[in-house]
């Protein structure tokens, strides 16, 4: 009695506490994800109070707020959406992954990590967080603008991309040999490819087989399904993660937008004490010594990132002012990083510091570069007689054009709490 009183205790207070925090995030402007991860930080293992208790109860959460972040991010996506962004963006992709992963598997093999940790840290410094640059968008008012299509095709390559590189890390981590490592492979791109191939010949049986006019029924059989395909998937060591996002993958219709709602709030939870969780397997007197190779790291992928979204937006037609806006949005990293780094921590220790420094820093350095990215390349390009940004508006007029939504942009509502409003003015 006395154990269940004292996990009720610090449960009700870590509860508690993430909704003080994400309040207070949300009146400053800023993405919870940091606050989170600091008050992790605060109460974990070296920290000021340890919350003993709870501890294993957090883990499990931790767990279901991984599958929920990957299912609700797979019910943003109909297949042919996915088949589509493949087709038409995977030039853009693949140098969104040389550039972005490549300088974290070479600071993991610096520091001496080997293939696995480089593995890990490629993944970390390669995602973007679709949250926050969700929220600054939003807050931009730049949802209408011509370069958000490009910005949108790069996170959705990411996160189809996540299919692949999920199992393969999985079976990194878990030590199989060559042959198992490849099998794993083999069944996710199986998986993947089966489940977009029901999803785009069957997906109304689908979506007719599990839904339910009883918002109730609808929430335990999509949680359950998901739950279940995930352990499943985690026991084929293809991922528990990417079981979830091929079950959202393949609900489609007002199904997905039915279990979209249900399971927002679960998932807002859930995803909160993962990052918690996150922070509390984490000493913080062991991020000191990693916060100059942090910065570093930082710095450099900051500047891929905007050349990768500079990339991107010139390969479809948009100008300069565009191209740049574009760029510095994609930079800050946030919730799938946390999601690599978690995997890989109980097999490389070492990387849980480094990558809570890192997205500390990139999860505030993001929303700056969003914002000043463009002003700054328009100043440098017209001290060297170039003209600057303001010529460039000039370049393409089609530019000043709203551009309709399509349907992957209701992934900008898809974290922290976030619902797209109409932008207040449109750019280029």
């Amino acid at each position: 009695m006395h154990d269940t009183t004292a996990l009720l205790v610090e449960l009700g207070a870590v509860i508690l506490g993430l909704g003080l925090v994400g309040r207070f995030a949300g009146r400053i402007g800023l993405s919870p994800i940091p606050l989170y991860l600091l008050a992790g930080l605060a109460f974990g293992h070296g920290g000021l109070i340890p919350l003993d208790a709870s501890e294993e109860f957090t883990m499990v959460g931790a767990e279901i707020g991984v599958i929920l972040l990957l299912l609700l991010l797979g019910l943003e996506y109909s297949a042919s959406e996915l088949v589509t962004s493949l087709k038409t963006q995977y030039p853009s992709g693949a140098v969104d992954f040389v550039l972005n992963a490549t300088p974290g598997a070479v600071a993991a093999l610096i520091l001496g990590w080997g293939p696995v940790g480089a593995v890990a840290l490629a993944g970390v410094t390669w995602i973007s967080s679709s949250g926050v640059i969700a929220k600054v968008m939003t807050d931009l008012g730049r949802l209408g603008n011509r370069e958000t299509p490009v910005i949108l095709g790069v996170l959705v390559m990411e996160d189809l991309a996540m299919a692949i590189y999920l199992p393969v890390l999985t079976a990194m981590l878990a030590g199989v040999s060559l042959a198992g490592g490849s099998l794993a492979l083999v069944i996710a791109l199986g998986a993947v490819g089966l489940v977009l191939y029901l999803a785009l010949r069957h997906g109304r049986l689908i979506s007719r087989a599990v839904s339910s006019d009883n918002p109730e029924m609808l929430l335990l059989v999509v949680l359950g399904l998901t739950v279940l395909v995930a352990g499943v998937a985690q026991q084929l060591q293809v991922s528990a993660a990417v079981g979830a996002f091929l079950v959202g993958i393949a609900l489609s219709g007002e199904v997905a937008e039915g279990a979209r709602k249900l399971l927002t709030p679960l998932r807002d939870l859930f995803a909160a004490v993962f990052f918690v969780f996150f922070g509390l397997s984490t000493n913080p007197a062991d991020i000191p010594p990693v916060l100059l190779p942090a910065a570093l790291l930082a710095i450099i992928t900051t500047f891929t990132k905007i050349g990768t979204g500079y990339y991107a937006a010139r390969r479809a037609g948009v100008g300069p002012r565009g191209r740049w806006r574009a760029g510095g949005t994609l930079v800050a990293r946030g919730e799938f990083s946390i999601v690599i780094a978690g995997l890989a921590v109980a097999t490389e220790p070492r990387i849980g510091p480094i990558a809570t420094a890192y997205v500390l820093i990139l999860v505030i350095v993001g929303p700056l570069t969003a914002r000043w990215t463009q002003p700054i390349a328009a100043k440098i390009e017209a001290r060297r007689g170039g003209g600057g940004g303001d010529k460039a508006v000039g370049v393409s007029g089609a530019e000043a054009e709203p551009v309709a939504k399509s349907a992957p942009e209701r992934r900008l509502g898809s974290h922290d709490d976030l619902t797209p409003e109409p932008a207040c003015e449109k750019h280029e």
